[in-house]
């Protein structure tokens, strides 16, 4: 290629003094774009340092700074005693400057996915980002006491230990570990012990995790239909053949998951819980799923995420208390009972899956913050946490009481139903009804719904409405239920 010297008048190039980018800066953009736009062609010689200086009118040392980066990222080439050079190499798809037609076609050509990841891409979830009524899942944040919890915070980050500074155990601070096990052993009937527990950011970590670890491409594993969007996202991730097992007034139908997959897996369930449903499993159903897993050397994932609000007796035991041979893993999450933003859960692990599990973690994210682990133990310790969950649960129950006794002015429309625990109720629509064009229609007009036929794998068999009333104050809980009337009388 014939080398030349630069045609471009380079001394017409405007630099701004008064812009926050240094002269420099403003000239090493400004020649790479003309190289990229083939106002520079390969093989053009620039002007000497010292002359392009005074053609544009600054000092040398900026011109300087512009080559070496030039030259740095391949744009130009020095030559000893000839110069520097626009390089001949560059490919020419770079050297064609982008017309608008050109980049609104690559705006539109979708990237390519993988199967998975366009399988997961579909599987869209909604997240509340504010306090509308009625959010499914939101805890009252105004009632969370968050200037004790910022003293604790800043305790530990003014006076931080040298273990809380570094790379930590994969498997979490163990200070928490021991108050998590001591608190859930007298809670909820777990049997474990702190080198059993791995703590993870959140629980759609810990469901991910237990899927990567155990889930080869087209394992099949059961899963609760209707059942929660994030085990099910984490399960195709991890490229599973998902089993929709019914959920009736017992829970999970165990004989129907025996029928459709005796070999599985895997079951992921919400024994005390379920979501979305909210229906318990009896103790007959927990005894035959714990029966098919040791008969299948099956695992079983026990999502236990929000089993603290139970407004009628103790919390229920949970199933990894029944289970005597090792093939309950038990997933909790502090997202309900504190705040979504802390991003904190935990996993309860047979023996046999602890090492496996702190390997997996090191290729993660190492773990999640010690500095709010830290804090979480205090809180836990000189129990604020226990005392926090007896008030949100008095406080809870009552506004879904609040929540049932202005509920019959849309009696025409659903029917609502109490329930023993939880965080939402189920609104249950007439045969014919459609909870997604609801929603929509809700979501328009500044309310929040969750449409129960989202969460069915495959054709819904109910229509109905969750409506979350934990986060709201009585005067939003009754102003939402009057808009949402106006909305239902349009239909």
């Amino acid at each position: 290629m014939k080398t030349g010297t630069a045609s471009f008048p380079l001394g017409t190039l405007a630099l701004d003094r008064n812009a926050p980018e240094s002269l420099g800066t403003q000239l090493y953009f400004a020649l790479r774009g003309a190289i990229l736009q083939g106002t520079l062609r390969p093989g053009i010689r620039l002007p000497a340092s010292r002359t392009l200086a005074r053609d544009i009118g600054i000092s040398r040392n900026p011109v300087i700074a512009a080559y070496e980066q030039l030259q740095a990222e391949g744009y130009i080439q020095g030559r000893v005693g000839a110069g520097s050079f626009v390089s001949a190499q560059l490919p020419e798809h770079l050297l064609q400057a982008p017309t608008p037609t050109t980049v609104a076609a690559q705006r539109r050509r979708p990237p390519r996915l993988s199967r998975r990841g366009g399988t997961m891409a579909a599987l869209r979830r909604s997240y509340p980002t504010g306090r509308t009524a009625f959010a499914p899942g939101l805890p009252d944040l105004a009632a969370f006491p968050f200037d004790l919890w910022s003293r604790l915070l800043a305790r530990h980050w003014r006076r931080p230990t040298t273990d809380m500074l570094f790379n930590a155990d994969p498997a979490g601070y163990r200070p928490l570990r021991q108050a998590i096990a001591t608190y859930l052993g007298a809670a909820r009937a777990v049997r474990c012990h702190a080198d059993q527990i791995v703590i993870v950011s959140g629980s759609q970590q810990a469901i991910d995790l237990i899927a990567r670890l155990l889930i080869d491409p087209d394992d099949r594993v059961w899963l609760e239909d209707p059942g929660y969007l994030g085990t099910r996202g984490a399960l195709l991730g991890a490229g599973a053949t998902l089993v929709p097992v019914p959920i009736d007034d017992e829970g999970m139908d165990v004989a129907a998951g025996r029928r459709a997959a005796p070999r599985a897996r895997l079951a992921c369930v919400c024994p005390s819980h379920q979501y979305p449903l909210g229906v318990t499993m009896s103790l007959s159903r927990r005894l035959a799923l714990l029966e098919w897993a040791h008969q299948a050397q099956a695992f079983i994932l026990e999502d236990d995420y929000d089993s603290e609000y139970r407004y009628a007796g103790r919390p229920l035991t949970s199933l990894q208390g029944l289970d005597t041979q090792a093939r309950v893993i038990y997933v909790g999450t502090m997202s309900k009972v504190m705040f979504p933003g802390l991003r904190l859960g935990y996993l309860v692990l047979p023996e046999d899956l602890i090492d496996p599990i702190r390997a997996l973690r090191t290729h993660i994210d190492g773990h999640p913050s010690t500095l709010a682990q830290a804090a979480l133990t205090e809180f836990i310790a000189n129990g604020h946490f226990a005392g926090h969950i007896r008030r949100m649960r008095t406080l809870y129950e009552a506004r879904q009481q609040i929540l049932l006794d202005h509920a019959p002015s849309l009696a025409a429309h659903f029917t609502l139903e109490p329930a023993a625990a939880g965080m939402h109720l189920v609104a249950a629509l007439p045969p014919g009804a459609n909870d997604l064009a609801i929603c929509e229609r809700a979501r328009q007009a500044g309310i929040i719904l969750g449409p129960l036929s989202r969460f069915y794998h495959g054709q819904p068999h109910r229509q109905g409405l969750l409506l979350g009333y934990a986060g709201f104050t009585p005067h939003e809980i009754r102003g939402g239920l009057a808009r949402l009337q106006t909305i239902l009388a349009t239909d």
